[in-house]
């Protein structure tokens, strides 16, 4: 059975001739989606006039009674109500027009009763939006009903003429309909080819109908999605708040993994350094030999815990990136993975400082990645800058398999991206290779 853009053809018999998909403009007239969105063009003059007849009826009252304090409430009343036609509408389009668009932002109502509800109502943005679209819907729906109407009955009456022709009433003669009458000269359809030029007349208009309405659901899909939906301020400032607190978990996580590798690694040698040093000094006159191993093994405490301070600064923010760039810290990242890699950074100039750490923490971590999981015998790094926005690309020759909805460092790697405005995409099939790509902004 075929399937149209949205949805399942009704006409599944006029979906395949042959084993081959005959031309989109053919199929369209018999598809499920062109008979929804008639629909919905139907449904739309008298649902319509029921929201025009409301918005317009309760704006008026609310409004004349703002002398008083009766307006008030009317007026919260009137939005209200528009609020909930635009959640009836958004169903409306879901179900006929296949558009999913979000709830709009709820309403921020802070304590004290009654009064405070209402003022969120009438400084609520969704709320206006919502009794607009119910006013401007109208026309736009008295106009599309017309001109589907006469484009589908047309069609529909002109391609099946060759069927019915017979049963009207005869005029001027025997054999023949009357079509117009101009000073006595009749004119009738009532030979073949009259007849075959009728019905294909016809068929244009019944193919062209299903993409006129289109055209015209078109708008009636912008007025849903603009007008029923969240505000893109709104949304912009969700994100925001989203980010913000992504940021701030990667920060509170990356604060405790530093003090946890101060706790177990570093602080815990120069304790010990501290303790073998004392015991040092109290054996420097009785054991010489002994204090003088002590010493000794104080010297090895004291490098191994200065490398690992080294590597902790490293971790936090590299020397190199901030002398010489990405080119010198992805080339000094890439010399301590356990597999080659080739790093090609083309960059003229240096993104914002922000923007260039995270791109090496993210390539930094991809290539653990490599060197823990892939079992690749070579990885690649390339770095290069599109437009405003800086591309990075990590690809190895491992066993694949690497998944960001795994719960994995991959997907707390996306989501420190997405507090920046950045993308991650993983393309990793079972069985390799596996492409890492990264997208950041600039400048941030």
């Amino acid at each position: 059975m075929t399937t149209s853009e949205y949805g399942h053809d009704f006409g599944a018999g006029f979906g395949h001739r042959g084993g081959r998909r005959l031309p989109a403009g053919i199929r369209a007239p018999f598809e499920a989606r062109a008979w929804r969105e008639f629909l919905y063009v139907l449904l739309s003059l008298p649902i319509s006039i029921v929201l025009f007849t409301y918005a317009v009826t309760m704006f008026s009252l609310g409004v004349g009674l703002l002398v008083t304090f009766l307006g008030v409430p009317v007026l919260a009343a009137a939005l209200v109500g528009c609020r909930g036609i635009g959640s009836l509408e958004r169903t409306r389009a879901r179900g006929l027009l296949q558009l999913d668009v979000a709830a709009p932002e709820p309403l921020r109502v802070r304590k004290g009763g009654p009064l405070a509800w209402m003022w969120a109502v009438l400084k609520s943005g969704s709320s206006w939006r919502a009794m607009l679209y119910a006013v401007l819907h109208l026309p736009w729906a008295v106009l599309s009903f017309g001109v589907t109407v006469a484009f589908w009955c047309t069609g529909w009456t002109l391609m099946t003429y060759p069927v019915w022709f017979w049963a009207l009433p005869l005029s001027g003669g025997p054999d023949g309909v009357q079509l117009y009458s101009d000073g006595g000269n009749r004119m009738y359809l009532d030979n073949p080819f009259e007849i075959t030029v009728t019905g294909l007349l016809g068929l244009l208009f019944v193919l062209a109908s299903p993409w006129i309405v289109r055209a015209l659901t078109t708008v009636d899909r912008l007025m849903v999605f603009g007008l029923l939906g969240p505000s893109q301020l709104a949304t912009r400032v969700e994100e925001l708040e989203s980010d913000r607190g992504v940021v701030v978990d990667t920060a509170a996580a990356d604060l405790r993994r530093i003090e946890r590798d101060l706790h177990d690694g570093a602080q815990a040698r120069l304790v010990n350094l501290a303790m073998g040093l004392g015991l040092a000094k109290e054996k420097v006159t009785e054991d010489p030999e002994a204090a003088a191993r002590m010493v000794d093994e104080a010297h090895g405490e004291v490098k191994t815990a200065l490398q690992e301070l080294r590597d902790l600064a490293r971790g936090i923010h590299p020397a190199v990136l901030t002398d010489r760039g990405l080119d010198a810290a992805l080339s000094s990242v890439a010399s301590r993975c356990t597999v080659p890699v080739h790093v090609d950074v083309d960059l003229v100039e240096r993104p914002a400082p922000a923007i260039e750490g995270i791109a090496y923490f993210t390539v930094s971590e991809l290539l653990q990645n490599i060197s823990k999981h892939s079992r690749a015998r070579t990885a690649w790094v390339d770095v290069w800058r599109v437009e405003n926005r800086l591309m990075l690309q990590v690809v190895d020759d491992g066993v694949g398999g690497a998944d960001t909805s795994a719960g994995s460092g991959l997907a707390g790697l996306a989501g420190r991206l997405d507090a920046v405005d950045g993308i991650l995409v993983v393309d990793s099939p079972e069985g390799g290779p596996t492409r890492v790509t990264a997208e950041l902004p600039w400048r941030r």
